[in-house]
């Protein structure tokens, strides 16, 4: 069910059109393979394949004792596994909407979202049934509690507009909206998934992301795709990130397509980890930039293609060496059938820097808010879908400059905390790097740097001079941080993005204290 024909990416972008069948169901696109075909491969030191025939059962058996009614949500709080997969599956085999939660939510954040939703069963694992023992109203499924045995499920009939799963966003730009997506968003997936992966579906193609299903990245950028392209999919439950044991996990499932979140492989490069073997390794949620691109090229023997996207509307851009040459400081171009563009404070599209736009009617676009009408109009410009991200779009080429919030303006310049970073990011003290504008009253902003050291480097006056300087050479004398200062951990979100408005709230909270003082 591959999307794409070929490399040839003016071909494609002229000739790509989205056509949706009247009936559509993704339970049915992830099932469509020979049963004695791989599906998932299950990792806990060795590989455990699970084919599609025992997915379909897995599936069959859960959708039975769910008895979920038509549009009903059906929250999943779950890490990696056969049965996450089949607990997605078996909500949408019963026209219901599945809600991914993420395992590492505290008892507000879940409760945020099931409320919001109002979710009255969830399917969980051992783990997530003991979270959920402060909501005693929920009907909590455990399938490797057992389930009976049952025959097949006949999968209710849905169309691509049909509500299918609520993803929360994580939060960056605000409270947690849930971006309510239709049957095809599946669909709408695989055209920026197959580009980000050099056409994903290659003979012995095997996929794997340390990402977790619980988000867009982990969901419909891999295990979903994965299932739907006949490509095996592995599933590990690995605590934190362990470069070690992802080695040893590589090399006894054959993986040969990977996404890398950027955090992971910020950790690999830190850890001067190299991986031989792979065909494709895919990264987004934030730019790379050249230091990074250079180190994989090293390191993997081939370059890092990024890609772009959001919750709302995901995977609408992306770089394809086989297609184009990657150009450092870029998010690569638009993927076929996403009209993407740089629009004006008019809607107007323009040259010049402006808001990252994507037109109505894209595959991946989200339906609405969940019960936020009024979010969902102000997600708009007319006929597009402003992603809150500031870019530039050159010969194709988009550049992000950053978050609409995030542009630093200091005296009179806009300055992108992006190319700071991957600037700083280059001096072999710094193993990770957030930018920020810090309110001056005589600049506007100033340009501050919050640093984490690598090991056996530790913080001092002489060594934020030396970044100063090393800034000045490498960036621009006017974009360069006037203050440095040295953090133990950056705050992330749990995708691994930088929270840059902390970092905002932390520097304000400097300038009350001088001023107190």
């Amino acid at each position: 069910m591959t999307i794409l024909t070929g490399h040839d990416y003016p071909a494609l972008r002229r000739d790509f059109r989205w056509e949706w069948p009247a009936r559509l169901n993704m339970a049915d696109q992830c099932l469509s393979h020979h049963g004695a075909r791989v599906a998932i491969i299950e990792y806990d030191g060795r590989p455990h394949p699970v084919t599609y025939a025992e997915l379909s059962r897995m599936t069959a058996r859960l959708a039975h004792a769910l008895q979920a009614e038509r549009g009903e949500r059906v929250a999943v709080l779950r890490t990696q596994s056969a049965w996450t997969a089949a607990a997605h599956l078996a909500v949408w085999k019963s026209a219901a909407i599945s809600i991914p939660l993420f395992k590492l939510f505290g008892p507000e954040a879940l409760e945020l979202r099931l409320r919001d939703a109002g979710v009255r069963k969830v399917i969980a694992d051992a783990e997530g049934r003991e979270m959920l023992r402060a909501f005693p109203d929920l009907r909590v499924i455990v399938p490797e509690d057992g389930l009976p045995e049952a025959d097949p499920f006949a999968t209710l009939p849905t169309g691509p507009e049909d509500p299918a799963v609520i993803i929360y966003t994580s939060g960056t730009t605000g409270a947690p909206k849930g971006a309510l997506h239709g049957h095809r968003v599946l669909t709408g997936h695989l055209p920026g998934v197959e580009m980000s992966h050099d056409l994903l579906g290659q003979p012995g193609d095997c996929l794997w992301t340390p990402a977790d299903w619980a988000w867009i990245g982990g969901l419909f950028d891999v295990l979903m795709p994965g299932l739907a392209l006949g490509v095996p999919v592995v599933a590990v439950r690995m605590p934190k990130f362990d470069p070690t044991e992802m080695t040893r996990l590589i090399a006894d499932c054959g993986v040969r397509n990977i996404f890398f979140p950027p955090t992971a492989l910020k950790m690999l490069k830190a850890a001067e980890i190299s991986i031989t073997g792979l065909r494709s390794v895919a990264s987004g949620g934030e730019t790379l930039g050249a230091e990074m691109l250079d180190w994989g090229r090293h390191a993997f023997g081939l370059t890092i293609n990024e890609f772009y996207g959001q919750t709302e509307c995901n995977m609408v851009a992306s770089s394809a060496s086989s297609m184009f040459a990657a150009r450092p400081g870029s998010i690569g171009k638009a993927v076929p059938g996403f009209d993407v563009r740089v629009i004006d404070e008019s809607g107007q599209p323009t040259d010049a820097e402006g808001d990252i736009a994507v037109r109505r009617g894209a595959g991946s676009m989200m339906l609405e808010y969940w019960n936020r009408p009024d979010a969902t109009a102000e997600k708009f410009r007319g006929d597009w879908l402003v992603t809150g991200d500031r870019g530039v779009i050159e010969d194709g080429y988009i550049r992000f400059v950053g978050r609409d919030d995030d542009v630093i303006t200091s005296a009179g310049y806009r300055i992108g905390p992006s190319e700071i970073e991957d600037c700083l990011l280059k001096h072999p003290a710094v193993a990770q790097a957030g930018v920020i504008g810090k309110p001056d009253p005589v600049r506007t902003e100033i340009v501050k740097a919050y640093i984490v050291l690598r090991d056996k480097f530790y913080p001092s006056d002489e060594l934020a001079r030396e970044l100063q300087s090393h800034a000045k050479r490498f960036s621009a004398a006017h974009s360069y941080p006037r203050e440095i200062a040295f953090l133990d951990a950056l705050p992330m979100t749990v995708t691994g993005k930088v929270m840059r408005r902390e970092l905002r709230q932390l520097a304000i909270a400097e300038n009350e204290e001088g001023n107190d003082g």
